[in-house]
Formats: structure tokens, C-alpha cells, sequence
């Protein structure tokens, strides 16, 4: 019948069977495998069969508050690390070498939620999301947060893809 309806042009119509469809395949105990079910439940639970934008981006949203929240708490270094070159004359040879410092983290909560650290965590979260890389100085730690943070695209994709197929009908 989702068929017949998508032939036909009635777009809302082949949605609610294809919603319906999505939900039998993830109740069915018998014909569908216990991962195809996990895998059917993750897509109803993040974005409604990809038809529920709202709650695609409101998963986008929740995620990237998390991120900043463990950005603020130990990702992002307390002051950013200042590069130091050193250089030696040798007659008229001169030769240099420039170091920069692992970006560390120091002092108590305080010092770590501020307005400004809060500004630039949601900046490198932002960019994580659209560009995948921030760019940015962090700890070891915020590397390791902002590569963990893998999902925060894929719901942004999901999220426009059902934009898109709102738009569609």
C-alpha cells in the first residue's frame, strides 16, 4: 500500500505506512533478527524513521551540550599554549628551533567555567559537528571528547534529511 501511495503522490499518506512498516519490523520477535530490531529502535528513538526532525535535532542539541559541558570540565587548556623559539649564532650561521608546550589544564572549577571558556568550547563543538575538526589546541582528554563525539554530524544529517522529505510532501 506505501507503494500505491508514493505512485499516487500522496507523500503524507506513504509516510505513515512507511512509519507503520518500521514499527512492525521492530515488534516483530519472529522475522527480524534481535540486531536488525536494536538497530530499528536506535533509528525510532533518535529521529522517529527519520521523520521526526524535531527529535533528531533535539538529540544534536543534547549532544552538544554534553560535549561542552566535558570541553569546559577538562578539554579545553587553561590559557592557550604559547610557542618559544630559542636560536644560537654560530659566525654567521644562525640556526632556531621552535617548541610549543602541550596545552595543560590548572586550577579548580572556577577558573574553568567561564564566559569566555564556555564561548570557545561551544565554537570548537560547533565546528567539530559541521567540519568534523576543530582546529583547536585541546588536552589529551578533549582530543579524545571530540573524537568520541562522532554521532553529533549524523544526527545533523538526519536531522536535514527529514527537513528534506517534510519539505518533499
Amino acid at each position: 500500500m506505501r507503494k500505491a501511495f508514493e505512485d499516487g503522490k500522496n507523500e503524507p499518506g506513504a509516510a505513515d505506512f512507511y512509519y507503520g512498516e518500521c514499527e512492525m519490523r521492530r515488534h516483530d520477535t519472529t522475522g527480524t533478527s534481535k540486531g536488525e530490531r536494536r538497530l530499528l529502535w536506535a533509528y525510532w528513538l533518535l529521529t522517529g524513521y527519520g521523520l521526526r526532525a524535531a527529535r533528531a535535532f533535539a538529540w544534536l542539541l543534547a549532544t552538544m551540550s554534553l560535549t561542552v559541558l566535558l570541553l569546559l570540565g577538562v578539554g579545553l587548556p587553561t590559557h592557550d599554549p604559547d610557542p618559544a623559539t630559542s636560536g644560537t649564532l654560530h659566525g654567521s650561521r644562525i640556526s632556531r628551533s621552535t617548541s610549543t608546550p602541550d596545552p595543560a589544564l590548572h586550577g579548580g572549577w572556577s577558573r574553568r567555567v567561564t564566559l569566555a571558556r564556555t564561548e570557545k568550547a561551544i565554537r570548537v563543538v560547533v565546528n567539530s559537528v559541521i567540519f568534523r575538526s576543530s582546529g583547536q589546541n585541546l588536552t589529551t582528554a578533549g582530543t579524545y571528547i571530540e573524537m568520541a563525539a562522532f554521532s553529533e554530524p549524523t544526527l545533523l544529517a538526519l536531522g536535514v534529511l527529514a527537513i528534506r522529505g517534510r519539505i518533499k510532501r
